[in-house]
Order: C-alpha cells, then sequence, then structure tokens
C-alpha cells in the first residue's frame, strides 16, 4: 500500500467518477484503475461499487477510507511543514443547505488561514447532496438541519452513509421577508396571514421529498408555492413578488444585505411553530482536521451571538 493508492481513491471518492479523478489526478484513467485495483487485492475488499452513476463507496471502503484519509492528513501535515514545494495546498471543503452564517463562518476560516497554502471549497446543495458530499469525502463538513418531521428519514440517510449529528442550535421558525413587504412590520405573522403570498422553497430536485426540505413546516399546505434552486434568486423573489420563507431567522446582514427581516411565526391550533435543531454531520469515529475544528468554532462563535442577540433586521 502506498500513499499515492490513498491518495488516489480518496480523491475517486470525493469526484465521484473514476474519469473526474482521472483529471484532477493527471493520470490515464486505465493506469488509475490498475492502482485502485491493486490495492483493493491487496487489502482485501472492494472500496468502490461501479455503477452508471458513478463510483459509490462501499460499506466496508467507507470504513477504510476513514482511516485512509486521517493517514493522509497525516502526510499533509508533514508535508507542508518540511516540504520544500511551495506549491502544496491542503484541502478543505464544506457542504451545506443555504445557511448565511454557515458561508460567514468558512469566510472567517479562510480569512484566518488565507488561500495561498490552502485549497477550499463550500457547496450549497441540495439536502441529499450534502450528506452524499460527506459520506463521499468530498467534503469534511455537511451543515443541515433536524426537526420532529424529518428526523427519522435524515437519520436514516445518516447512518446509511455511517454518518453523526451534532447539534450546534435550536430556533422556532421565522418568516423570512424583504422589508418592503406589506406584512414586513407586523410583531409575529401567521400562515393565515400569509395566504396571499407565495411561500418559497429550495428545489430538491427528482428525488426529493417533504423530509429533506430545507424549510420547516414543509408538510403543511400553502396555497402558492415556488421553487428555486440558488438563494440568489430566493431573495429576488421575495423583493418581486412578495415571497416568504420559513426558516431559523438567522439571518447575516453582512452577507445577505439589511432589504431583508426575520419576523417571528405566531402558531396557532392548527398550525403550531416548530423547532428547527441545526447542526454539522462528520464521518463517524472520524476526528476533525485543525481546519475542520477553526470552521465549527467560527460557526459556534457567531451563533452564540446570535442567541445573546436578537435575531432578524
Amino acid at each position: 500500500m502506498t500513499l499515492q493508492q490513498i491518495h488516489y481513491v480518496l480523491t475517486i471518492a470525493r469526484a465521484g467518477s473514476m474519469n473526474k479523478a482521472a483529471e484532477q489526478l493527471f493520470v490515464s484513467q486505465p493506469s488509475l484503475t490498475s492502482a485502485v485495483k491493486e490495492l483493493e487485492k491487496e487489502i482485501g475488499l472492494s472500496i468502490f461499487t461501479r455503477t452508471n452513476r458513478g463510483m459509490i463507496v462501499t460499506n466496508e471502503g467507507a470504513d477504510f477510507l476513514m482511516y485512509a484519509r486521517q493517514l493522509y492528513q497525516q502526510y499533509e501535515l508533514i508535508q507542508e511543514k518540511y516540504s520544500s514545494d511551495r506549491n502544496y495546498k491542503r484541502k478543505f471543503s464544506v457542504s451545506t443547505q443555504h445557511y448565511s452564517f454557515a458561508v460567514k463562518a468558512f469566510v472567517e476560516t479562510v480569512r484566518k488561514l488565507g488561500t495561498s497554502d490552502f485549497e477550499f471549497g463550500i457547496f450549497e446543495t441540495r439536502t441529499r447532496a450534502v450528506i452524499a458530499d460527506v459520506g463521499n469525502l468530498r467534503s469534511e463538513i455537511g451543515v443541515l438541519y433536524l426537526s420532529d418531521f424529518n428526523r427519522k428519514a435524515i437519520g436514516k440517510l445518516l447512518r446509511d452513509h455511517d454518518l453523526e449529528f451534532h447539534e450546534l442550535i435550536r430556533c422556532s421558525a421565522y418568516i423570512y421577508m424583504w422589508r418592503g413587504h406589506p406584512l414586513a412590520k407586523e410583531a409575529s405573522l401567521t400562515l393565515k396571514q400569509l395566504e396571499d403570498y407565495p411561500c418559497l422553497a429550495f428545489d430538491q430536485g427528482e428525488e426529493g421529498s417533504y423530509y429533506l426540505t430545507e424549510e420547516i413546516m414543509t408538510e403543511k399546505e400553502y396555497p402558492r408555492t415556488i421553487k428555486a434552486s440558488d438563494r440568489a434568486t430566493m431573495l429576488n423573489l421575495m423583493v418581486g413578488l412578495n415571497g416568504y420563507i420559513l426558516c431559523s431567522g438567522i439571518i447575516n446582514e453582512e452577507l445577505n444585505g439589511d432589504a431583508y427581516v426575520a419576523v417571528p411565526f405566531r402558531g396557532d391550533r392548527e398550525n403550531r411553530n416548530a423547532v428547527m435543531t441545526i447542526g454539522y454531520i462528520t464521518r463517524k469515529r472520524s476526528p476533525l482536521s485543525d481546519i475542520g475544528r477553526m470552521y465549527v468554532d467560527e460557526m459556534k462563535r457567531y451563533l452564540d451571538g446570535v442567541n445573546n442577540a436578537e435575531r432578524g433586521g
């Protein structure tokens, strides 16, 4: 077993494709395939299942990759400290649902470390992709939420990918809208008051379900709904159509601007308020890297400030 082979399989797991991995590694696909087969023969297990959708990490392979990743991280630390190759860069990536605080923490982490010696990546994506990215080692950390409604379904997906959830904060539902919305100055809002306005939601793709939505209380029936795929479009729909999102109310003005507000949701007998438990996911038994710990600390620092101040605005 060589470090090169370990580097190869970690890259394949992140890329999810033999072709993409070969391009990233600047090697031919036959050479890469041969190296993987030799490693699998040596360790006596299949690391990947080859499908028409790409390379899928097996359960046994995921366990091997967890230890391989820890070993390779130690090699990267040694290389960073003692290598004369100044072109070498350590890698760190995060996959997240659409949370501005997660992006803010990422920004602060990059600011502290700089980009000259590190290669960073952050992917705002669908819920299923957040889980798959961490499971396949594309990202070290994923950020998503649990509630009483989705906990069982999300929990099964996490177990299937050998992942664990770490709680960051609990918060009740808020209505996120632009300041010019006719209801923006209300002290609190009910779903009845919002009937005439479109409820916005992030699209979860063909394999999506109510259990994978990013917005709280999506099991309810809304007279008007619009789906979008990115945060910028959501903000445009808020302004152009007076749309709203049911969310945590944790808003970062530095990144989103001050043109939007979060109004507390007021439950009633038919529509009780719900609690979001926002946290991050990692591979089981896999300790965070020093960059990963720094990123988590930045999220906690920001959310601690949220707990000690009024949300919204």
